[in-house]
């Protein structure tokens, strides 16, 4: 039997969109699971599959990556058009509680869907994401989204990911690149390693002001009473030591945990991330209705 399910909802401009489900108690709210700018499901294998069973997890792939359709108009490629995207599957699944696990845009979308309809929201991770974005982090970005490669084998690409990424995961293996390149990159039709997300995902994120919603400090204090995990990489570029300190001091139930020698993001799966996710959801299972 699959580890989980390949489901399908529609957004309001008619694009399909693909979300994995994983089985899980039905007593327990699901973990939603938003991945970053151009990633995709595929980046909570691991995280899911430790924690099936337990917990429902719903990865979702946000319009223009892996499994879900490209939008028509590539300026809708924004963070308010994702959060609403999944309001729309979350109207579908009938679902009124929930965990949220957002890594960096993913994070992003967390706080607009908890500002939007703060009940709902039950427990909340925010994987290197933060109200404010450094300037560095941003200037990097840029330079690389919507640019396109190809490459002959998975082990060329596992090789330009290395080259791409060396600086965030220094202790990384061939292994682990190899393993890397296999979550960003599909083959296509003709036999060629591509990246797996629309290439006009960059044309809005371009625009200064665009790669997120205007005062995201008013939208982060609707989590102010959630329980909440606030993960960073030690060595990360987008979210600064200063910012995560001011995020845990504004809220009520915020825990702030660095991964030590990792840029932007954390993987999920290192240790101190992991234990502190399950510390997160023992408190969410122990207190599923917040007062």
């Amino acid at each position: 039997m699959p580890a989980y399910e390949n489901r399908y909802w529609e957004s309001d401009d008619e694009v399909r969109l693909h979300y994995r489900d994983y089985p899980g108690r039905d007593d327990r709210p699901p973990i939603l699971c938003l991945a970053g700018l151009t990633r995709n499901a595929r980046d909570f294998e691991e995280v899911a599959e430790r924690l099936a069973g337990e917990w429902r997890v719903i990865a979702v792939n946000f319009r223009g990556r892996g499994g879900s359709g490209y939008a028509k108009d590539p300026m809708t490629y924004l963070p308010t058009t994702y959060a609403k995207d999944v309001e729309g599957l979350l109207g579908e699944l009938g679902c009124d509680r929930y965990v949220a696990f957002g890594t960096s845009l993913g994070g992003i979308v967390t706080m607009l869907l908890a500002a939007a309809a703060p009940e709902k929201v039950v427990g909340v991770l925010l994987n290197d994401v933060g109200p404010e974005i450094e300037a560095a982090g941003l200037g990097r970005i840029r330079s690389y989204v919507g640019k396109s490669n190809t490459w002959p084998t998975w082990m060329h690409a596992a090789r330009a990911v290395q080259e791409g990424n060396a600086d965030v995961y220094p202790h990384h293996s061939i292994e682990d690149w190899l393993a890397m390149a296999k979550r960003l990159y599909r083959l296509n039709s003709s036999g060629r390693i591509v990246l797996d997300y629309d290439m006009k995902i960059a044309e809005p994120f371009r625009v200064p002001g665009n790669e997120a919603a205007p005062d995201m400090w008013s939208m982060f204090d609707a989590l102010k009473h959630v329980p909440t995990l606030l993960v960073r990489g030690g060595r990360s570029d987008v979210l600064g030591e200063e910012t995560a300190k001011k995020m845990v001091a504004r809220l009520d139930h915020a825990e702030l945990v660095t991964v030590p020698d990792v840029g932007h993001t954390p993987l999920l799966t290192e240790r101190e991330a992991a234990a502190a996710i399950d510390r997160l959801l023992e408190r969410v299972a122990r207190e599923p209705v917040r007062a």
